[in-house]
């Protein structure tokens, strides 16, 4: 097999022809890894991967200057950096040989199908070259295997147990047995990890359209059990009726509805072209609004081994959201989420249940709907999202059936005043703090922010348009201070 120089971007291609050209003659620069792999399987190389014969790091300084792009040092002793273009687009990561050869180094690799290289200059040259494969990649790119280049591919990197799960979840491409082999004898290892790598490979496989079943191989091999020790617990705690699964299969089911949603979001007619723009927003440290769901819907149930109790001769778990909303805490903090994916995380879980509370209340009023959409602000859709696919995990139901039947009844009516809802939060207030203090006399503290609240949910409601009226409904319907 060869690979050909008009497989690669064209901006890559005029970074790596000013690359090759301050290498010259001496140097041998391949191309190699994942890029390659992309490149081969007809995907979409993002990035480019390079390896050279020692002298990486000056190499790609160099490369930086002649590009105007920034120059990151990824690893100052095993001599790795990256050249970010400054107007975006591909990086490059260029890299020094882990071996005193190109084949040893390739048999040094996570799997086959990444321990792959081309030279680059003979595909400048002749726009193609030969492929360089020390370990039998091809035929497992050929047959979309995920096999370790050797016994101690995984050991050796804990990370790459994620890595391979995630390599493997793409359309027709499965697991080794000896991949899964090495997984399972390296699952205890992955806590040795750097959290921000596991945090990245864990953000990888929820990005995946099938990230359930990424989760569930995880699962399967021991290494969830590790990362994730909340879930020997939700495993081991049975539910009752309506509940057809243990917390733990729920709460896996309800990733599968995430996914299912976020294949078909047309379907939540007409609110699909929206809702997809939103969750694509950026939360930082890799995570978009389509992961932060992915996990709520997993953790959204994480404390309820702790607060099952009987009651009354039921089964109830009382508490679980807000005792929810800590162990997600927790768990961000873990993974080195973001500061905003945690915060998006923690209110989700939090307030997993009160569209079943709304629901329960029976007619939705106008007033309730605002203070509903008050109260998640940003975050009011995705919960919407996750009250859908949590009810269909109680029987393993598809999210669009629950949608369009009686139980989706309660998410219609709230994803109707979305746009009418969250407007008018965020409307200029007609009060300020100062005004309530001023005219009623109250001192700074909770009641101030009482009456504020008031005042919006009237001018919400079309109560009020104007200061003076806004005040004086706070001095018909309150008594400041009691």
């Amino acid at each position: 097999m060869r690979v050909e120089l008009r497989q690669i971007p064209e901006a890559g291609g005029r970074a790596l022809a000013a690359l090759a050209e301050l290498a010259g003659s001496s140097r041998t620069v391949w191309v190699v890894g994942g890029a390659l792999r992309e490149i081969l399987t007809g995907g979409d190389a993002a990035d480019l991967d390079l390896a050279v014969a020692g002298g990486a790091l000056t190499l790609g300084r160099a490369l930086a200057d002649r590009l105007d792009a920034r120059f990151v040092v990824l690893d100052e002793v095993r001599g790795a950096g990256r050249i970010v273009p400054r107007s975006g687009g591909a990086a490059m990561d260029l890299v020094d040989l882990r071996a005193s050869t190109l084949e040893g180094d390739l048999r040094a690799r996570d799997f086959t199908v990444n321990a792959l290289a081309a030279p680059l200059r003979e595909l400048l040259r002749d726009g193609a070259s030969i492929i360089v494969d020390a370990t039998g990649g091809l035929d497992d790119l050929r047959d979309r295997v995920v096999r370790p280049c050797g016994p101690a591919a995984i050991s050796d990197d804990p990370v790459r147990a994620l890595r391979g799960v995630r390599l493997s979840l793409r359309p027709g491409w499965r697991l080794h047995a000896e991949a899964e082999v090495a997984i399972q004898a390296a699952a205890h290892l992955t806590t040795r990890v750097a959290p921000e790598r596991i945090r990245d490979e864990l953000v990888g496989i929820l990005a995946e359209a099938d990230a359930a079943s990424g989760l569930r191989a995880l699962d399967r091999l021991g290494v969830l059990a590790v990362l994730l020790p909340e879930s020997l617990p939700m495993r081991a705690t049975a539910q009752p009726l309506p509940h057809h699964f243990d917390v733990w299969e729920h709460s896996l089911r309800a990733v599968e509805g995430v996914d299912t949603l976020l294949a078909e979001l047309d379907s939540i007619a007409p609110w699909g072209p929206a809702l997809r723009a939103h969750l694509t927003l950026d939360l930082g440290g890799g995570l978009t609004r389509r992961e932060a769901l992915k996990l709520a819907a997993l953790l959204h149930d994480v404390a309820k081994p702790e607060t099952r109790a009987e009651v009354g001769g039921r089964i109830r778990f009382i508490g679980h959201d807000a005792a929810g909303a800590r162990r997600a805490a927790e768990i961000a903090l873990r993974f080195r989420l973001s500061r905003h994916a945690a915060q998006v995380l923690e209110r989700l879980v939090a307030e997993h249940l009160r569209p079943m509370h709304l629901a329960q209340a029976g007619l939705i009023t106008r007033r309730a709907r605002f203070r509903f959409f008050r109260a998640l602000g940003d975050e009011a859709r995705d919960l919407l999202l996750l009250a859908l696919v949590d009810a269909a995990a109680l029987t393993g139901a598809s999210p669009l059936v629950v949608w369009a039947g009686p139980g989706g009844e309660v998410v219609r009516t709230l994803m109707a005043g979305a746009d009418e809802e969250l407007a008018a939060v965020a409307a200029p207030a007609l009060l300020r703090g100062e005004d309530v203090m001023e005219v009623f006399g109250v001192p700074p503290g909770p009641e101030v922010g009482r009456l504020l609240a008031l005042a919006r949910e009237a001018q919400a409601l079309g109560l009020v348009s104007t200061r003076e009226e806004a005040l004086a409904h706070l001095r018909r319907g309150t008594d400041p201070g009691t």
